[in-house]
């Protein structure tokens, strides 16, 4: 298992490289650039060629790239050339929001997802199956911005249950969660669904009925137990992918979080804040893909075998 381990965490790190050239380049490769926020409309081009100097914009891309790599891997962000401050000292005021939407809205789809997929196994094929199933599927192919729209003009505009925007309470998370949380629920109560399905049909089950155990503690106790293993590797798998998802919504509840942090460095070009904000979305997904296979071979003993 720690060799296993090992080779995983060694094999992020060409991902990591790749990842952190193709968004080094997608940045550089752009028309406009950070200059342009900083210059007044008419001013001359000497002013501008000594700006480019000062922030090292004049210099060839795989210098750049260099550079930027270096001060990465001592831990350095760099400077946002626009705000003029620490890029660290932004990412650290911004990511606490991003976590906090982040964590409760993977919290709310796991709870909801994997109650709705047990209730649905329970009910296979009929009513109540299809009406969940229904129900998630129309709620995962709900566009998230639209969504947080209709619960602001329903909840905030039309009742006045939760602020509209910012994050002065937690009271002001609730819709963000749900925004983001619900697309999840859908995914999750899908695969519970499922995989109670299969783990009810194996030996084990039929010979536990058998016994005469009573069916609603074999399900909770024994075929949850088992149909638990892909959903959780799932859920891991989810952790990168919920902040990433947070940055639509971040705007459209107007909080200070990553997502909000990086669309405004995207209008002003500002490549440092950019490169570390996407940086920390790439990680995000990196590491909670690690975080899924470990966990599937601690919990899965025919994953530990195979690795034995």
């Amino acid at each position: 298992m720690l060799a296993y381990a090992i080779r995983r965490i060694l094999m992020l790190v060409p991902v990591f490289l790749a990842v952190s050239v193709i968004i080094f380049l997608i940045l550089h490769l752009l028309p406009g650039d950070p200059i342009d926020n900083l210059l007044k409309v008419g001013a001359p081009v000497e002013q501008r060629t000594e700006m480019m100097a000062r922030y090292g914009l004049d210099r060839p891309l795989p210098v750049q790239y260099a550079i930027w790599l270096g001060k990465l891997l001592t831990g350095d962000l760099g400077t946002a050339i626009v705000a003029r401050r620490p890029v660290a000292d932004l990412i650290g005021q911004a990511l606490p929001h991003s976590l906090a939407l982040g964590g409760l809205a993977l919290l709310f789809s796991s709870v909801v997802g994997i109650l709705l997929g047990f209730v649905a196994a329970l009910n296979r094929d009929r009513f109540l199956d299809r009406a969940i199933m229904g129900g998630v599927l129309l709620g995962s192919t709900l566009p998230s911005f639209w969504l947080g729209l209709l619960l602001i003009l329903a909840f905030s505009v039309q009742l006045g249950w939760f602020p509209v925007s910012g994050a002065r309470s937690w009271s002001s998370l609730v819709l963000p969660v749900l925004t983001i949380g619900l697309g999840g629920t859908a995914l999750v109560a899908r695969i519970t669904r499922v995989s109670m399905i299969d783990v009810a049909s194996r030996d084990f089950v039929m010979l536990l009925h058998a016994k005469g155990l009573s069916p609603l503690r074999i399900q909770l106790r024994h075929v949850l137990r088992h149909a638990l293993i892909p959903v959780v590797t799932i859920l891991a798998l989810r952790i990168g992918w919920i902040l990433g998802g947070a940055v639509t919504v971040e705007v459209v509840f107007a909080r200070p979080g990553l997502g909000t942090l990086l669309i405004k460095a995207l209008n002003q070009h500002d490549y440092p804040v950019v490169q570390a904000s996407l940086l920390m979305l790439a990680m995000a997904v990196m590491l909670g893909t690690l975080f899924g296979d470990l966990l599937q071979a601690a919990m899965d003993p025919r994953v530990r075998g195979a690795l034995a």
